[in-house]
């Protein structure tokens, strides 16, 4: 039978078709597709059914249900008919069909092609957006400060002085994916004594340390005798990489030694790029004596503390055995830089790869460390580092810290008599710094150590912090071999060995209590006691003749990583 609506002698099929998306509003007009056809204008109806029994109200839903009947609508695929959203139905049979399970709306939305559609505009609105994406760079690592005191419990007797240790360990990771940028002056002696292998060797660390920077780095090269030559001045390396290594490559040496003169001229050439996100640094070659403008240890000290207040530090690299070890290194110290004793000048490209690489992992800079001691604690004295105190107010600086590294500083302290049992504050610590892994944001950590008194000798016998006095026990070491090189200096070489042979003594007595019984020293503490006391065991025994210059630039060397905490 026909369906209604189509003519009975019609060659086309008649096919009854239910609409899968929403009823049109109006009737669609005819379109003429690609292969010519034309079709026809549906209709809406509602679908009805021969009853053959009283319909359930499950038929009634059923036979709700809209169609559309499409009339003389000729052969096309399924594809082409999927396009228009349609789907066929069966033919009407005469008994009602039973009733379809209920499903739930949002199971037909999910599965309907609104859904389908949605997510494609999803995906294709994720598609075109990523590219637009912000990367949000990670929360900065920071600075962790940690104060202990050597002894946690006190005498309510006899206090005595207890030593207050402040650990500084920067939180970044050393293999971090970006890098303050570098902001370098390479000065190098050229004078008559650098001729031959020294001046080639100090041209090759150059090229070395050049290999380490990357073209967001600044550098200035410079040269001095009894002249300053700037032979590259301060510039970013995308600009002046080549012109640094021609610079480099024209090196000679002759005249005399004006050291002052090319150290200040280096840090003039840095201040023009300092900024609040780089790491600057003076690196000093020579190997010999400064004979020309100040040059005195003093001299050079004051120098390389104004290049501190600016946020430069002057690292010096000594070359032989005819260098004064004393200007390099007070030189160093004064601007919380590295000082290095180089015997052969086959060792100076090793070094300048040390150097820069100490430089490429600084992630903090411009420390300062305030101490404000509570009622009845007096600051007594800084071990190992220059500071000021004030009443009770103590004042540190330090001009670096590097990823993974960790640098600390004692001061000593006289403990109040007569107090009674019970706990006590010992200061209020404040530490400021910039934070060069945020950006250079200025920083902030705190800490507020307290100690316990106590009437009993087992409390305070187990009140002992062997970690912070295995490094009190370093920097006393340190004092005396200071004191040993001035009885040497003096001719006394029989005072200056009894010194540093009393000294090796301390040490392993130090070493033996501090790694003993429960929480000892951390091993790398005992490492570099044992370290120290070989090393002062070997300088008592090299005192004598010949042996005593290489041996105090050696002891020069040593105290200046103890004292700074040098990376390398």
């Amino acid at each position: 039978m026909p369906a209604t609506g189509a003519s009975p002698t019609t060659n086309r099929r008649s096919i009854t078709w239910r609409a899968s998306c929403s009823t049109p509003s109006r009737p669609m007009r005819a379109r003429t597709r690609p292969h010519g056809a034309v079709w026809r204008q549906a209709s809406i109806r509602r679908s009805t059914a021969r009853r053959v029994s009283p319909p359930t109200t499950a038929a009634r839903r059923s036979t709700s249900l809209r169609s559309v009947h499409v009339a003389n609508v000729p052969r096309c695929s399924p594809a082409t008919r999927d396009v228009l959203f349609f789907k066929p139905l069966r033919r009407r049979r005469s008994a009602i069909a039973p009733p379809r399970p209920r499903t739930s709306v949002l199971a037909h939305f999910v599965r309907g092609d609104i859904a389908m559609s949605m997510i494609r505009y999803a995906a294709f609105a994720i598609a075109l957006a990523a590219p637009f994406s912000l990367h949000v760079p990670a929360h900065a690592a920071g600075l962790k400060l940690e104060a202990d005191l050597g002894q946690s419990v006190l005498s309510t007797a006899k206090p005595g002085n207890v030593y207050l240790r402040l650990n500084l360990k920067s939180l970044a990771a050393s293999n971090r994916e970006r890098r303050p940028p570098i902001n370098a002056a390479i000065v190098i002696d050229r004078s008559g004594s650098m001729q031959g292998d020294r001046i080639e060797a100090a041209k090759e660390g150059a090229r070395v340390a050049l290999k380490r920077l990357s073209s967001d780095d600044t550098v200035a090269l410079i040269s001095y005798n009894h002249d300053v030559e700037v032979l590259s001045p301060a510039a970013p390396l995308r600009a002046s990489r080549e012109k640094l290594i021609e610079a480099i490559d024209k090196l000679e040496a002759n005249g005399t030694t004006g050291l002052y003169a090319g150290v200040k001229e280096g840090g003039k050439q840095i201040e023009e790029f300092v900024s609040g996100n780089n790491v600057n640094r003076v690196i000093l070659l020579s190997d010999g004596l400064a004979n020309v403008g100040p040059s005195t240890p003093g001299e050079l000290a004051e120098l390389g503390r104004k290049l501190a207040s600016k946020g430069i530090s002057v690292s010096t690299i000594g070359l032989g055995l005819e260098y004064n070890e004393d200007l390099m290194q007070r030189l160093a110290a004064a601007s919380d830089g590295n000082h290095v004793f180089v015997e052969r000048p086959s060792d100076l490209a090793e070094i300048f790869d040390r150097e820069f690489g100490d430089a490429l992992s600084v992630s903090a800079r411009d420390i300062t460390i305030i101490i404000e001691c509570r009622a009845g604690f007096t600051p007594k004295r800084i071990l190992g580092r220059d500071g000021s105190i004030d009443g009770g107010k103590v004042t540190l600086k330090l001009n670096q810290l590097q990823a993974q590294n960790e640098r600390y500083v004692v001061v000593e302290l006289q403990a109040p008599e007569g107090r009674s049992e019970g706990a006590a504050d010992v200061a209020d610590i404040s530490v400021t710094y910039v934070d060069l892994d945020d950006g250079g944001k200025a920083a902030r950590a705190e800490a507020k150590p307290s100690v316990r008194f106590s009437a009993n000798a087992k409390d305070i016998e187990d009140g002992l912090n062997k970690p912070v006095m295995s490094q009190v026990t370093r920097q006393i070491a340190t004092e005396n071999s200071e004191q040993a090189v001035e009885l040497r200096d003096k001719g006394d070489i029989a005072g200056a060995r009894k010194v540093l042979e009393k000294n090796a003594d301390y040490i392993k007595r130090s070493r033996d209590l501090y790694t003993a019984g429960a929480a000892p020293a951390p091993s790398a503490s005992v490492g570099a006691l044992t370290d120290l006391e070989n090393k002062s065991r070997e300088a008592a025994s090299s005192l004598d003749g010949d042996a005593w210059d290489r041996t105090r630039k050696l002891m020069r060397q040593d105290q200046h990583r103890a004292k700074v905490q040098q990376a390398y």
